[in-house]
């Protein structure tokens, strides 16, 4: 339910170097939504949404995020391309320019937490320079209650600053933008983008390392249902590849659409509030839970409006193709009281294979899943990116490398022995192409992705034949309620079936070239998930 309480409590943020701040303390949706308005850094669309323009970053800027290297961090972190190395030195001069830059503002301030558990709640501070963002945090974080607020201690703290910019040669930055993690501050700090994801995955970064470290439980970037018989299903997968859409079934309440705990008592935990969808494409018919849950409350980003009107076009990708929209858990009508989950059963994991070869569904044994855990494959299809003209293999470690700050093998190996104690069956299902690779073929119809999920979900795919597929060694079904049985086999869905046989060997090979780099420390059963051309 809304948390619209009128709070009178005022804070001061003297502690954090923020100094003759005015400072807007726990605002309510209402009034974050008016002051955007009124300030002419937003727009209302004719839903009640507030759309905004998140300037020149509207994606994250992986390149640009750090964490600080220190006792706490430098032997347990997975140091390299994803996880870049700051000091604790350059951190702190860094955080006093934007505190200054902050002082003296008018500015945001917002009590949070995460993790719905109360096990695992991690209470977050959020001190940000818009009203927009502060109204993002509302949305994805999850709210305290009013009374909870009188004696509130936040255990760590978020601080964005979009119109702060660094100086690379001084600071130590790549350029102007950065995300920081500071494990031994306990800070999140953001400056020079107004991407409002960096904040929300900045705390996720950092649960992905405490959770695992300190609490023995399996963080997860995942979207999480349960059905009327209290069985939970957990589906991982990239941006693009349908978390988010088939997650929110009519039939099943929605834990959450995008990052989740699975704890030693075999609970699965939402650690947010909130949504963040994309809304490229976005219709009535095709995804009606997300679609109706954009009114006022939400915000849309980067969106285009049609000419003349207050009405989003969300076909339109002129500003970029990463169009989203956050909005509260509560705008969804069947979601789980509490966002806790028991009883997994079923993990799904969704890739959008623009090459298509991979079949629609398969089922998993536990080294092939492991293997794809690991491999966390899906791909970019042509267009999306400067210089991608054809579709291009896209690999990330464990469904969400870019968040995870441990070895993906330290990930892979809790995963895998939750798995074995809860009994569960893994599926991994082709949200992409089929009929051939993007261009020739077509996207997979949702109607029949959502047949396959439920029939596997309901038990309808224990029983029916199964052939593997000779290069990747995936169990197939070969039959599957609401679903016509020629497209489960992928390569009978191509015209021309030599060049599927050698497309399909080439795709192989990809993953064979990207898990080189995990081998050393794969076991026998792992290795034995791979392709087996």
């Amino acid at each position: 339910m809304a948390n619209n309480a009128l709070i009178t409590k005022s804070i001061s943020l003297e502690n954090l170097k923020i100094h003759n701040a005015k400072v807007h303390y726990q605002l309510t949706p209402d009034e974050l939504h008016d002051i955007t308005i009124q300030s002419g850094q937003g727009r209302e669309a004719s839903t009640g949404a507030l759309a905004i323009n998140t300037g020149e970053f509207t994606g994250r800027s992986p390149q640009d995020r750090f964490i600080v290297k220190d006792e706490i961090t430098e032997s347990q972190v997975w140091w390299g391309k994803v996880n870049i190395p700051f000091s604790p030195e350059n951190f702190d001069k860094l955080y006093d320019k934007v505190t200054a830059y902050l002082s003296n503002k008018e500015i945001y301030a917002r009590d949070s937490y995460v993790c719905a558990d109360d096990n695992y709640r991690l209470n977050v501070r959020v001190v940000t320079e818009t009203a927009w963002s502060n109204l993002f945090c509302y949305n994805m974080f999850l709210r305290p209650e009013a009374s909870e607020l009188e004696n509130f201690t936040p255990d760590w703290h978020v601080i964005c600053a979009p119109g702060f910019m660094a100086d690379p040669e001084v600071d130590g930055t790549r350029q102007h933008n950065f995300a920081i993690l500071n494990f031994t501050k306990k800070i999140a700090l953001v400056g020079g983008t107004g991407y409002t994801g960096e904040m929300k995955k900045g705390i996720f970064s950092a649960l992905n390392f405490i959770l695992p470290v300190d609490k023995n439980t399996l963080p997860m970037h995942c979207s999480a249902n349960v059905g009327e018989d209290g069985d939970t299903a957990i589906f991982f997968g990239l941006s693009g590849t349908g978390k988010t859409t088939l997650s929110a079934d009519p039939n099943r309440k929605l834990i959450g659409d995008d990052e989740h705990g699975w704890t030693s008592e075999n609970t699965v935990f939402n650690f947010e509030g909130g949504c963040y969808a994309k809304v490229i494409n976005l219709s009535e018919e095709n995804e009606p839970d997300i679609y109706h849950a954009i009114k006022r409350g939400a915000i849309l980003e980067n969106v285009i409006f049609k000419p003349g009107t207050d009405e989003v076009d969300y076909a339109d990708v002129s500003i970029t193709p990463n169009t989203r929209v956050s909005y509260p858990i509560y705008h969804i009508d069947n979601i789980q009281p509490g966002s806790i989950g028991k009883n997994p059963k079923h993990i799904f994991f969704l890739t959008a294979d623009s090459f298509g070869i991979l079949p629609p569904i398969s089922r998993l044994t536990p080294g092939q899943a492991a293997y794809h855990f690991i491999s966390g494959y899906t791909a970019k299809v042509a267009g999306t990116e400067a210089g991608v003209t054809e579709p291009q293999p896209n690999f990330s470690a464990c469904f969400g490398a870019p968040f995870m700050p441990l070895h993906p093998t330290r990930y892979a190996e809790m995963l895998s022995q939750k798995m074995k104690e809860a009994g569960v069956t893994v599926w991994l299902i082709n949200t992409g192409w089929t009929g051939g690779p993007y261009g020739i073929g077509h996207r997979m119809k949702l109607k029949y992705t959502r047949s396959m999920i439920t029939a596997a979900i309901n038990g309808e795919l224990d029983n029916v034949e199964y052939k593997d597929h000779v290069v990747f060694g995936l169990a197939k079904p070969q039959s599957c309620p609401n679903v016509p049985d020629e497209i489960l086999n992928p390569r009978n869905t191509w015209e021309d079936k030599d060049l599927y046989d050698v497309k399909a060997k080439e795709l192989a090979q990809k993953f064979k070239e990207n898990f080189a780099k995990f081998e050393e420390f794969a076991n026998a059963e792992i290795l034995a998930g791979g392709p087996l051309a």
